[in-house]
C-alpha cells in the first residue's frame, strides 16, 4: 500500500520525536524509517537534517556510506545473499550468480515486477549453515542454485 505524501511524513515526525533528544540519534532515526516505509525518501532529508541541526550532506553521506539503507522503495520481497567468508567457503558464489541470472538484476536493483530487490549482506550468522539467503525476515541455509528457485518460488506465490 502507497502511503499518501501527509502519511509518509507523520511517520517520519513520530519517529523523529521519538529518537531526537537521544544521544547520536541518526542512525536511529534512519532505521526507523526504513523499517516503517522500506526506504530513507530522498525528500525527508531536509526534514531530518533540520531538526538534528545537522546539514543535508551529512545526513546524506550517512544514507549513501551504508549498504544497508535504500534511497528507493524495494520490491516486495527482498532477497539477501550472504557474501561473508564463511558462505563463501561454501561456494555461495554459485548462488549468488544463479540469482542475479534468474531474478536479471545486480545488487541493488529490483525486478521488473516489482516482487523482488536483491541485496548483498555480509554474515546473517548462519555460519554453519552456509551458503545461506534471507528473504524479508525469513532466514535460508545450505542455499544451493536449486534450493534458490524452489525459494523463490515459495515467495512469488506470496
Amino acid at each position: 500500500m502507497a502511503e499518501t505524501d501527509l502519511q509518509r511524513q507523520a511517520l517520519v515526525d513520530g519517529i523523529l520525536a521519538t529518537h531526537a533528544a537521544q544521544p547520536g540519534p541518526l542512525l536511529p532515526i534512519l532505521h526507523g524509517i526504513q523499517d516503517a516505509l522500506g526506504y530513507i525518501p530522498p525528500d525527508q532529508v531536509p526534514r531530518i537534517a533540520h531538526v538534528l541541526n545537522l546539514s543535508r550532506a551529512e545526513v546524506h553521506g550517512v544514507i549513501s556510506f551504508y549498504h544497508y539503507f535504500r534511497q528507493e522503495p524495494p520490491g516486495r520481497h527482498v532477497l539477501h545473499v550472504c557474501r561473508a567468508e564463511a558462505c563463501q567457503a561454501m561456494q555461495c558464489e554459485r548462488t549468488e550468480a544463479h540469482a542475479k541470472a534468474c531474478l536479471g538484476v545486480d545488487y541493488g536493483d529490483t525486478t521488473a515486477d516489482g516482487a523482488f530487490t536483491l541485496e548483498a549482506v555480509y554474515c546473517l550468522g548462519n555460519c554453519a549453515a552456509g551458503p545461506s539467503v534471507m528473504v524479508d525476515d525469513k532466514l535460508y541455509g545450505r542455499v544451493t542454485p536449486e534450493r534458490l528457485d524452489a525459494v523463490l518460488d515459495e515467495w512469488r506465490k506470496r
